[in-house]
């Protein structure tokens, strides 16, 4: 190693450990000299320590037998020091805070690593640490506003996601390519998760706001899960038109996210679809947008009761699963020949993989069924949508999501009509 990384390595050491002092200081900028135990001068010498050891380590820690015995020296005496006196200032103030005592550990210790491993991590590190330093009043009044319902609901998400899936074996059993149980889990943890994104949503910009953005976001992942994750809150009572335009917006945004997919996976397609697209799209977004001013008008409100229903959350996912299954089964008996068949079909659950399956037969498909396959699968997806509207949400709700659908779809046509494509 030369000279020069090792200089950026110690100064980028001394960095961190200075924004770090910046926050700290500037949270008590108020008290006189000598009041504080540690602002931005101490932290950034804690910085410099760190690295300063992490070079004395490199340099002489395994060459001496004893490798380890800089850091520790320096990270015992820093953590004693500053133990010691932010005991005294915690007497004289009466606090009881181990806040500034674990950031000079932590600095110390990411003014290591930067000296001995992996600066692009230490930086995120550093960058990190001061964000939970700064970010004290938001995250109080968070955990205060915070219901046990709500912690519940994200400690099962939690789990689904970093201790169930993991062990969940992913090798598909049964015919046709078979299901796999850890993709029956990950609709489980999406559909959840949109589920709980919408209640964030609501609880931090209101109902109004809160529906339609929550909604938009679900689109980006999977505008069918999100139809009825929101009619299931409908039937259960929650305020009725934000979650119809949420459920719309949502639409709005599936059909511009194939307009992408087209774009990108099968660009000789874009001029035959993507004025459908974005006339549906408008649609449904202009359908949305009165929706939700109409409840801004009426003053309307409310957070929903629940962020999730496990067992509902389940039964929708084994629903689109076994969907699925019976997609790939017909694609099979199908073959090519059944192409517009096979895609409606994939499209009651998303249309995606209608939309990628087209695209990776290009060049060899005529370019014309392509499209036409493509359009079907959307419109089917909207179809689809709104059956199951009617199935798992209110009246209310089935039929303003049908309203918009027939109002999309009839502007998709008309567009793809004067395409050219049929």
């Amino acid at each position: 190693m030369d000279n020069v990384e090792l200089f950026q390595r110690l100064g980028l050491a001394i960095a961190i450990g200075a924004a770090v002092g910046v926050e700290r200081h500037w949270r008590e900028r108020d008290e006189p000299e000598g009041a504080r135990t540690a602002g931005i001068r101490t932290f950034t010498m804690f910085g410099m320590a760190g690295g300063v050891a992490g070079l004395i380590e490199r340099s002489f820690g395994v060459a001496s037998g004893y490798p380890g015995i800089a850091l520790t020296g320096f990270l015992i005496a820093i953590a004693t020091v500053m133990a010691v006196f932010e005991m005294r200032e915690a007497i004289a103030e009466k606090s009881y805070s181990v806040t500034s005592v674990i950031a000079a550990i932590l600095t110390f210790g990411l003014g290591a690593l930067a000296a001995l491993g992996d600066m692009a991590l230490a930086s995120a590190g550093g960058a990190a640490l001061i964000t939970i330093l700064a970010s004290r009043e938001f995250l109080h009044a968070a955990i205060r506003r915070l219901q046990w319902i709500e912690l519940r609901s994200a400690v099962i998400l939690l789990a689904m996601t970093f201790v169930l899936l993991p062990i969940i074996p992913d090798t598909p059993y049964g015919p046709f390519g078979g299901v796999s149980p850890k993709s029956i889990v990950l609709l489980v943890i999406m559909l959840a998760s949109i589920s709980f994104a919408g209640y964030v949503a609501v609880r931090m910009f209101g109902s109004t706001r809160g529906d339609v953005l929550a909604g938009a976001i679900g689109g980006l992942v999977s505008s069918t899960g999100t139809t009825v994750a929101f009619a299931r809150r409908s039937r259960a009572g929650e305020a009725g038109l934000t979650l119809i335009a949420g459920a719309i917006s949502a639409g709005a945004v599936s059909l511009l996210r194939t307009a992408l997919l087209v774009a990108t996976l099968a660009p000789a397609l874009l001029p035959a679809l993507l004025w459908p697209l974005i006339v549906g799209a408008g649609v449904l977004a202009f359908y949305a947008l009165i929706l939700a001013r109409r409840h801004q008008a009426a003053g309307g409100s409310g957070v929903p009761a629940n962020p999730f229903e496990l067992a509902a959350v389940a039964r929708m996912a084994f629903l689109l699963a076994g969907v699925a299954f019976l997609a790939r089964a017909a694609s099979q008996q199908f073959g090519d020949a059944g192409l517009i068949f096979v895609s409606a079909l994939s499209a009651l659950a998303d249309v995606d993989a209608a939309t990628v399956t087209v695209a990776g037969l290009l060049p060899k498909l005529d370019a014309g069924l392509a499209a036409q396959a493509i359009g079907i699968a959307v419109l089917t997806n909207m179809a689809a949508k709104a059956v199951y509207a009617s199935l798992f949400g209110s009246l209310r709700f089935s039929l303003h999501l049908w309203a918009a659908t027939l109002l999309s779809g009839a502007a998709s046509l008309a567009a793809w009509a004067l395409s050219g494509i049929v």
